[in-house]
């Protein structure tokens, strides 16, 4: 099942080379932060978010028009363009490896410790020689840490229990990594000689936050032709076993994956089977069973005696439908009342109706994004024809302001400069795009004790304002609850950006009562976000579901900080629709003026 975001926009999908270059180039900006080499550190960032970005092969882009073709890639300068021609042609970067060689340590491991960044990194590798996790838990109990300058008890403590939710998370892979991964071998599975269609099931399928594993289907009637072309995938790294109809395999990715090759009358039942979960799987089996049937991977099937006439299978629908259920989406099959708001004749006292899910390509606007005016890479201009090039018909300008001071926040007189400015740029683009619109915003620190770092009277003068929590993550739940409802009584403030400030699989959620926050956000009028960045996808689906229920409105926004951003709308939405929300629930779906008198202004 292909997603696309909007009617013109490029969906998600990243080739591997891609994957590779832009971790490639991450790290050379890291390993040169470590340095403590200027400037060039967030020229080699950029390149490496717009390579991993991007909708097409790199080496495709080299092939049209070669150095020229990649420097008309976003970030990409000749000096960055030489470095991918040269990986292109030899599958290496020697500076990249003499760099490596030079400070060899395990960066994007230690990276994934919240709190841990190149800086720190380089430092306890120059005194500690600490090269990778297990090397910085030893010095870190061993109290090693807390002896060096610039570090103390606190950065200690923070460090291990960083180790320690890294290591709670299993090893698991975020949906933003996964699903590109999962898309570009379901691709190449699609072209295998004897396969009719691929498709990718099981949790990614199901939009999960995290993925464990992939699993493929295919339907074919040469399984062994399928599988022997499977196997010698590059993505492949180690065979676990191979068998007539299944194939496990590991990736080099990170992740094992298996193929099951079947025939087209059971592909319903496979792919249902095989998507999960396995709770809801279990209720349809029980259904089936009370109505005479069986349900497995196979098919539906009709019990004569000791004879079973498959009914169905071929499609999933088709299996809904005989066990006497609307077909249900594979984002809501997590047994949280979809079968019983699925049936087609419900018992009395039982909810009846499926949500009618809001769609990939709904979103008309976004409320979340950042210009080079604070720390995006783009002008307001370019992040304007980038979202118009997505099938967008308005953004907000949202960037940060003082209180973050490493992202040159703007202040209240940077702030009315920036105002003039987008109202330039929208004459500007008038003619081109005559019905779309770029609003002005900011992205306002909630302090300590919940009070804002932009002054009222700057704020009313913006058409939509956001307030997030950037710092103080380890306060009490009645702390970060009160300093959370104190910034939604401010009148000027329409939405919370990221609530709950998670990353996924780096750090835990700040502890909040949700259903105080939900209630004061209902009296407030104010908008409670779905942050679509992967690492973020907060607020989270089950939160998702109690705004639905108090009728508390929501936004999905990207968290754009390049043009290379906005096809992450799509993690958002797949959030939004496992916690069941509709466009009726997601204000950005709604034409700019339906937006804008909804927002709770004075």
């Amino acid at each position: 099942m292909i997603f696309y975001l909007a009617k013109n926009c490029c969906k998600i999908k990243c080739m591997s080379i891609n994957q590779e270059l832009s971790k490639i180039l991450l790290e050379m900006a890291e390993l040169l932060t470590m340095k403590e080499v200027l400037f060039k550190p967030r020229a080699y960032e950029n390149a490496s978010q717009s390579i991993a970005s991007l909708n097409e092969n790199v080496k495709d882009i080299y092939t049209r028009s070669g150095i020229k073709a990649l420097m008309e890639i976003p970030s990409v300068g000749r000096g960055i363009a030489e470095k991918i021609e040269e990986y292109i042609k030899t599958g290496h970067i020697k500076e990249y490896q003499e760099m490596k060689k030079d400070m060899p340590v395990d960066i994007a491991g230690l990276t994934a410790i919240e709190g841990v960044g190149p800086k720190m990194i380089g430092a306890l590798y120059k005194q500690l020689g600490v090269k990778n996790i297990n090397d910085l838990e030893k010095a870190a109990r061993a109290g090693k840490i807390n002896g060096l300058e610039r570090f103390g008890k606190k950065s200690e403590e923070k460090i291990l229990k960083g180790i320690e939710f890294l290591r709670a998370s299993g090893g698991r892979m975020t949906i933003g990594e996964a699903l590109s991964l999962a898309r570009e071998i379901e691709e190449k599975i699609s072209k295998f000689h004897g396969v009719n269609v691929a498709i990718a099931a099981g949790s990614i399928r199901r939009r999960k936050e995290t993925i464990g594993d992939l699993d493929f289907l295919a339907i074919s009637n040469e399984p062994e032709k399928v599988r022997a072309q499977f196997v010698k995938l590059p993505n492949v790294s180690h065979v676990y076993a191979s068998g007539f109809t299944k194939t496990m395999v590991r990736l080099k990715e990170g992740l094992d994956a298996d193929l099951r090759v079947i025939p087209a009358k059971s592909f319903g039942a496979a792919l249902n089977y095989f998507t999960g979960s396995k709770e809801h799987n279990v209720a349809l089996r029980e259904i089936a069973i009370k109505n005479g049937m069986k349900l497995n991977e196979y098919g539906l099937f009709r019990l004569h005696g000791k004879k079973e006439i498959q009914i169905a299978g071929e499609s999933e629908e088709g299996i809904y439908k005989a066990l006497g259920l609307h077909y249900i989406q594979p984002e809501m099959r997590e047994m949280k009342g979809e079968i019983e708001a699925a049936a087609l004749r419900p018992a009395q006292g039982k909810p009846y109706g499926l949500p009618t899910l809001i769609g990939y390509g709904d979103l008309l606007g976004d409320l979340q994004t950042q210009t080079n005016w604070t720390d995006g890479a783009n002008s307001i201009e370019e992040m304007a024809r980038a979202a118009v090039n997505c099938g967008l018909q308005y953004i907000v300008i949202t960037d940060h302001t003082k209180a973050l001071a490493m992202t040159g926040g703007a202040d209240e007189k940077k702030l009315l400069r920036q105002m003039a400015e987008i109202k330039k740029v929208n004459k500007k683009i008038r003619g081109a795009y005559p019905h779309f619109k770029i609003l002005t915003g900011a992205e306002v620190n909630i302090g300590k004790d919940g009070s804002l770092d932009i002054k009222d009277e700057v704020l009313e003068k913006l058409e939509v304002v956001g307030a997030a929590v950037h710092s103080h993550f380890n306060l009490s739940k009645a702390e970060q609850t009160k300093r959370i409802i104190r910034a939604m009584e401010n009148k000027n403030v329409d939405i919370i950006f990221h609530l709950t400030t998670r990353l996924i699989n780096k750090r835990k959620p700040i502890e909040l009562d949700i259903d105080e926050i939900i209630k004061t956000a209902k009296r407030t009028g104010t908008i409670l976000e779905i942050d679509a960045h992967p690492e973020r996808l907060d607020i989270k689906d089950d939160y998702i579901r109690k705004c639905i229920a108090a009728g508390v409105k929501m936004s999905i926004d990207s968290d754009a900080h390049s043009v290379e951003h906005f096809p992450l709308l799509e993690y958002g939405i797949a959030e939004a629709r496992r916690g069941w929300a509709t466009k009726n629930d997601i204000v950005n779906s709604w034409p700019v003026e339906k937006m804008l008198k909804f927002l709770k202004k004075p």
